[in-house]
């Protein structure tokens, strides 16, 4: 008796539960959910591994002719039904649902209802009939198709699409600003989070017009206003920050994407902006042609081979080698100022001289001994000597850095004979200048002959301070 009493019990437990999904369902637009109700939702994903691990090893064993364990089966099937009911509180969080999310939910709970009806047929005896059985396979493929949506929900629709390098789309030659660069920044940054079917924060980023009505934490862009724009204030956030964008875990834009976005709403966040509409002096037109550079691993791929085992060895406590890539010969290197400083580490770098293409001397007491080093660079592209002894005389060492896209050279000695050097570097793009004795007569003059270099002579204190903290932030091109 008392087994017949628990088995009504657990069946009437299984009906209910179908029953509440399918009504939950029916009459969702109606449902309004109290809050501790809807907190629940936010156990789907933690209770969602359970019904696909132990459905799948009912339907296994029962496709292959054994006896499933009457227990393994409850367990499955009402974890399913759980699993639908949570994410159906959890989707109540959006207010308009996308069709991933759509689909998901109700093939999660087509999954929950068809598992809850095998049940039914085990407890008949009819779990062996060819019926049954095909109802089993029909279990897998919706396993299957239910976690396939889920994924692309959380991330992102192209989740399961075969690789491909988005970010390497030849950019046209006069794109315009909002469709060919800002969108990409956003496509491969924010929008797998930001999308119809997943509206972090109540935010869509798919398109201008939900861009400019911005989410739960106000306006994320305000055209002509960066500093109001909540997007950029995220964006200078430190990582350990809880509010920083993207969020831990996901990769953090450069720092010219930062500048291109900064730019864009600066100049009216327009759609129908074309960089020839833009002045040559306007710095974002330097940082637009600067991501319509080639494939980093085909400007690269001419470098000489280095041996990790190479790396190691000239590598220490104070000095760092990273591959921008762990596919390519190109080298990023930071020094830093041990307790008793010596100059022979930096030198026994000028063997790999010609593979670094980023060299981070900033804070070191340097002279013309490391400043060979960085001539034998040939092919730096990120070069910082910020507060470091140099002077004019040092700089003769940057002429045959024809690549040199950024120099930070704040805190310096240097004066105005370093700004013909700088004149001659075709590719400079980026100047960090500041508490110099360069005087503002000659930067205003270099700003008239060179409009696309971006120079920062710390006026502006707010802008000084980002990019001084910017120092810590990764060097990706």
């Amino acid at each position: 008796m008392v087994s017949t009493s628990k088995k009504r019990w657990v069946d009437y437990l299984i009906f209910g539960l179908s029953v509440f999904l399918v009504f939950c369902l029916v009459f969702e637009q109606f449902v309004q959910l109290p809050p501790m109700v809807s907190w629940l939702g936010r156990w789907h994903t933690l209770v969602l591994h359970f019904p696909i691990v132990l459905l799948l090893i009912a339907v296994f064993m029962g496709l292959g002719g054994k006896q499933i364990p009457r227990k393994l089966l409850i367990i499955a099937v009402l974890s399913a039904l759980a699993t639908a009911i949570f994410g159906f509180f959890l989707g109540m969080e959006t207010p308009v649902k996308g069709d991933l999310l759509f689909w998901h939910e109700r093939l999660g709970a087509g999954l929950a209802l068809v598992s809850a009806f095998w049940y039914w047929l085990e407890s008949m005896g009819l779990g062996q009939k060819v019926y049954s059985k095909g109802l089993q396979v029909v279990l897998i493929g919706l396993v299957g198709f239910t976690g396939h949506y889920g994924g692309m929900v959380t991330h992102g629709e192209d989740f399961l699409a075969l690789p491909s390098d988005r970010t390497q789309e030849k950019i046209p030659d006069n794109p315009l600003i909002y469709k060919d660069v800002v969108g990409r920044i956003l496509a491969n940054n924010c929008t797998s989070c930001h999308n119809p079917n997943k509206r972090k924060g109540e935010l869509l980023m798919t398109n201008l017009e939900t861009l400019l009505k911005g989410g739960k934490s106000g306006h994320t862009v305000v055209p002509g206003d960066p500093i109001k724009s909540e997007i950029i204030r995220r964006l200078h956030l430190p990582m350990e920050d809880e509010e920083h964008m993207p969020p831990e875990g996901k990769k953090p834009l450069n720092e010219d994407e930062v500048r291109i976005l900064e730019r864009w709403i600066a100049l009216g966040a327009s759609d129908t902006l074309r960089l020839d509409h833009l002045d040559l002096n306007e710095p974002m037109v330097g940082l637009v042609k600067g991501m319509m550079d080639p494939n980093p691993s085909e400007k690269w791929a001419a470098l000489p081979i280095v041996a990790d085992s190479t790396l190691q060895h000239l590598s220490s406590d104070y000095l760092t080698i990273e591959r921008v890539a762990s596919n390519l010969n190109a080298l990023s290197i930071d020094v830093f100022l041990p307790p008793k400083y010596d100059a022979k580490p930096i030198m026994a770098l000028k063997r790999i001289a010609q593979n670094i293409v980023e060299l981070d001397l900033s804070g070191l007491p340097i002279g013309a001994e490391e400043m060979g080093l960085v001539k034998a660079s040939k092919n730096l592209e990120w070069l910082e000597l910020d507060r470091t002894p140099v002077g004019d005389s040092e700089m003769d060492s940057l002429q045959s850095l024809s690549h040199l896209k950024l120099l930070k050279i704040y805190g310096t000695q240097i004066g105005d004979k370093s700004i013909d050097i700088f004149k001659s570097l075709e590719n400079l793009k980026s100047l960090y200048i500041w508490e110099t004795d360069v005087t503002l007569a000659v930067l205003e003059a270099l700003k008239t002959e060179k409009p696309n270099l971006m120079i920062d002579n710390g006026i502006n204190e707010d802008t000084k301070a980002f990019f001084v903290a910017s120092d810590s932030v990764p060097k990706i091109k």
